[in-house]
């Protein structure tokens, strides 16, 4: 890795928000397998790019069937999976883009340090808070059941631990909130983040 050279001339993050007319902006939706993720983060996308927005949406079970299919269940497959989508988003964020994600991504460290790739004004995460017990009743995946079988090893929130957010900037109790509910604040945070005036 030493002998890399970087000579690219970069365009400056001014440029990138004039020709893109938003900020860019990484939001990290993280939470229980059936708290909702998916379910808000392929909304906002749709609704973002309905006003307009360069948004694009990181899902695990996309992110898993390409990038990371080389990737297991482990913790420390777990980590390299974060890891590697921060780099993703790293990048993308520098393309100028909202990048949505939708990851369990469990450990505290790992999200860390996904938030120390970004500039911190292009970072927020989002708990998508839902008790264990509302997981698995919902379990539309049919996940949970196998894990309680013994049938998917190191299953977050079963067999292998969850990590809660301590400090995450937004926190979307969806067990309480029907998923208008939890939508409306979801895009009334983004929207104040990326939206710019001309």
């Amino acid at each position: 890795m030493s002998n890399l050279i970087y000579l690219h001339e970069p365009i400056t993050r001014d440029q990138r928000i004039m020709a893109m007319r938003q900020k860019p902006f990484v939001l990290w939706l993280t939470g229980l397998s059936g708290s909702g993720k998916s379910t808000l983060s392929t909304a906002l996308e749709k609704l973002l790019i309905d006003k307009g927005f360069k948004a694009y949406l990181l899902d695990g079970d996309l992110v898993r069937s390409g990038l990371n299919k080389d990737l297991g269940f482990t913790d420390d497959d777990r980590r390299e999976n974060v890891r590697r989508i921060g780099e993703v988003c790293r990048l993308m964020n520098d393309a100028g883009l909202v990048v949505i994600t939708s990851f369990i991504s469990p450990f505290r460290a790992d999200r860390d340090f996904v938030r120390s790739l970004i500039p911190p004004t292009d970072y927020a995460e989002v708990y998508v808070n839902a008790p264990l017990e509302v997981c698995e009743n919902r379990d539309v995946k049919g996940l949970y059941k196998k894990a309680r079988k013994g049938l998917i090893p190191d299953f977050t929130g079963v067999s292998s631990p969850y990590e809660e957010p301590l400090k995450p900037e937004l926190v979307l109790h969806t067990a309480k909130e029907t998923q208008e509910e939890s939508l409306a604040k979801l895009t009334e945070f983004i929207l104040d983040k990326i939206s710019i005036a001309f």
